[in-house]
């Protein structure tokens, strides 16, 4: 017999179940549902005037709403490590939020930072920042805001040794800079993989680049910095 409290039989917890937690492209799907476009562009895009992002990209206009480019393409997004975990003589993990605080008259006043990237691996990608007092709120800000930069990323088979026909590297050799750090990617032939640092691997991959050498120079241990660097060397793919 279960053993009773104040007179009152013990619930059966086994009974218990938790709702299933919605997935991305069921949350897409429900975003999608009830979007009311605000904008000329994003009215447009609703009607089905608009079928392609790149569209939008070429003429220039500026993207003001995120379901714009959840419409037109699939989107996947990712968080960068930029924060790292608290541990002796700085020895923590790395992690995807970025704590700092604030001194007032109350106390000390958490805010949280993170870097978010989103890509359809095909070409496309944003890179963007967002802050809030919670971590959930800085990562749902960090990915609209990407999505708001999304910017289309030019692939081709240039490397020396390969003359395959699929897009699986960049066109050419090219440099960005950010701060102290200076990236440089080059053309790699079928098969080689991305070699860059772990961070770099997920903006490649969401741009839909699978092989690529890298050269880096200055403090790349500052991964805002070294982001930052490929989203430029990147979007130098458009300029020739």
């Amino acid at each position: 017999m279960p053993k009773q409290i104040s007179g009152r039989p013990r619930k059966n917890r086994s009974s218990f179940k938790r709702p299933p937690r919605e997935t991305e492209a069921e949350k897409r799907e429900r975003v999608l549902a009830n979007w009311k476009p605000k904008t000329k562009l994003g009215d447009e895009v609703r009607k089905g005037n608009i079928k392609s992002i790149d569209e939008i990209l070429h003429s220039g206009k500026k993207i003001l709403e995120a379901e714009i480019v959840d419409k037109l393409i699939n989107v996947q997004s990712d968080l960068i490590f930029i924060g790292q975990a608290k541990g002796k003589f700085g020895g923590g993990k790395r992690r995807a939020w970025r704590q700092t605080q604030r001194k007032t008259k109350e106390g000390n006043v958490p805010t949280f930072s993170t870097m978010a990237v989103v890509g359809d691996g095909k070409g496309h990608i944003g890179v963007a920042t967002g802050q809030a007092k919670e971590t959930l709120p800085a990562r749902d800000k960090a990915v609209r805001k990407a999505k708001l930069n999304i910017f289309e990323v030019k692939r081709a088979c240039a490397g020396f040794d390969c003359s395959c026909s699929e897009l699986h590297s960049i066109p050419f050799k090219v440099t960005g800079k950010s701060g102290s750090v200076k990236l440089t990617l080059i053309p790699a032939p079928q098969g080689t993989g991305l070699v860059v640092a772990n961070e770099l691997k997920k903006v490649l991959k969401l741009a839909g680049i699978k092989d690529v050498y890298s050269k880096t120079f200055g403090k790349k241990r500052t991964t805002l910095n070294l982001i930052k660097a490929c989203v430029d060397a990147l979007k130098k793919t458009n300029k020739k």
